[in-house]
C-alpha cells in the first residue's frame, strides 16, 4: 500500500473519525478552560501543568478508593487549587501571568517526579486502574459507519458536549459572560459600570482549572486507565493554540481541537497501515507540534485576543 492509498483508507475508515474524537477530547475541555481565563483578561499557560495534575491525582485517587468517580472529583479539586493560585499571584499581586504560568508547569512536573515512587513504588507508567465506564446507545451501534463512531464512546464525550454548549451559552447569552467579555477587553471602564473585576477574573481562571484538570482526567482513568508521567505531552500547550485558531470562542476551540485531532488520529492510523522506517514514524509523531506552529505563526496575527488579556488590573 502505498502513500496516497493509505491515506484514502484513512479517510474510509470510521475508526479515524472515532480516533479524532478521542484524541480531541482532552484538548478540548483545555481549550475551553483557556477561553475562560483569556476572555476575563489573565493568560494561563499552565494548562499543561494543571492536566497533568488532574491526570496523576485522578489516578492516585483512584487507586486508593478503587472509585474513578472519586478520583475524578479530586482531580477536579487539584485543578481548581492550582488554578487559584496562579489567579492570586496573578490579580492580587499583579504578577507577571506567563512566569506565574510557567512556575505552575514546573511545580506540576516536579510533584509528579517526588510522588510516584512512593506511591507506585516506581516511576513510568503505573498499573491499570478502574476507568469511567463507555456509554452505549441502544441500536446506534448496529447502525453502518455512524455507529462505529457513536456507538459506543467514553462519558467524557458527553461531559464535552455539555461544556461546549453551557460554555457557549454562559459567555454569549447570559449577563455573566457580558461581563467576562467586558473585563478581558477594557476592565478600568468595567469596573466604572459597577463590575467587580477581580471576582470575575478569579471566575475564570478557576474555570481554566475546572476544565483543565477533567481534560488531564481523561487521559488516566478515561481513556488509558494508567498514568503515564510523560502525560499530557504537550497538550495542554496545542490546546492553547487551538483556542488562539478557535478565536477565543468555544465552538471555534473545538472545530480547532478536532483538527489537532485528525492530525493525531492520521498519525496513529497511518503507523498502523503502512510498513515506515523509524525515521518516517518520529516524523509522523510530530504532526500535531508542526500543525501547532503553523497555526500559533499563522494565524496569530489574523485572530483578535482580547485587549487587555495578559494585563494586571490595578483599581484606582
Amino acid at each position: 500500500m502505498n502513500w496516497f492509498e493509505g491515506i484514502l483508507a484513512v479517510f474510509m475508515s470510521p475508526l479515524f473519525y472515532k480516533l479524532t474524537i478521542t484524541s480531541a477530547l482532552p484538548l478540548i475541555f483545555a481549550a475551553l478552560g483557556g477561553v475562560y481565563s483569556e476572555i476575563t483578561g489573565v493568560t494561563n499557560i499552565a494548562l499543561e501543568g494543571i492536566m497533568k495534575m488532574g491526570a496523576f491525582v485522578a489516578i492516585v485517587f483512584t487507586l486508593i478508593t478503587g472509585n474513578p468517580w472519586i478520583g475524578l472529583i479530586f482531580a477536579l479539586i487539584s485543578g481548581v487549587s492550582m488554578a487559584a493560585l496562579h489567579a492570586y499571584v496573578s490579580i492580587e499581586w499583579s504578577a507577571n501571568q506567563v512566569v506565574s504560568a510557567t512556575a505552575l508547569v514546573l511545580i506540576a512536573e516536579g510533584l509528579v517526579g517526588v510522588l510516584m515512587p512512593p506511591i507506585f513504588g516506581h516511576e513510568g507508567s503505573t498499573n491499570f486502574f478502574p476507568k469511567l465506564p463507555l456509554i452505549r446507545i441502544p441500536g446506534l451501534k448496529e447502525v453502518p459507519f455512524i455507529g462505529d463512531i457513536f456507538g459506543e464512546l467514553s462519558v467524557f464525550f458527553y461531559f464535552a458536549v455539555i461544556a461546549i454548549f453551557v460554555s457557549w451559552f454562559v459567555i454569549y447569552k447570559t449577563p455573566l459572560g457580558l461581563r467576562m467579555r467586558a473585563v478581558g477587553e477594557n476592565p478600568k471602564a468595567a469596573d466604572t459600570l459597577g463590575v467587580n473585576v477581580k471576582k470575575i477574573r478569579y471566575f475564570g481562571v478557576l474555570m481554566s482549572g475546572f476544565l483543565g484538570a477533567l481534560g488531564g482526567a481523561y487521559l488516566s482513568i478515561g481513556e488509558m486507565g494508567q498514568f503515564d508521567d510523560k502525560m499530557p505531552s504537550g497538550k495542554g500547550f496545542i490546546a492553547i493554540a487551538a483556542m488562539i485558531l478557535g478565536n477565543w470562542n468555544p465552538v471555534g476551540a473545538m472545530f480547532a481541537t478536532l483538527l489537532f485531532g485528525a492530525a493525531e488520529a492520521m498519525n496513529v492510523q497511518l503507523q498502523s497501515m503502512l510498513s515506515l522506517p523509524s525515521e518516517v514514524k518520529a516524523l509522523l509523531n510530530l504532526l500535531p507540534f508542526v500543525i501547532t506552529i503553523i497555526v500559533v505563526g499563522g494565524f496569530i496575527g489574523k485572530t483578535r485576543s482580547p485587549a487587555a488579556s495578559g494585563v494586571p488590573y490595578e483599581k484606582e
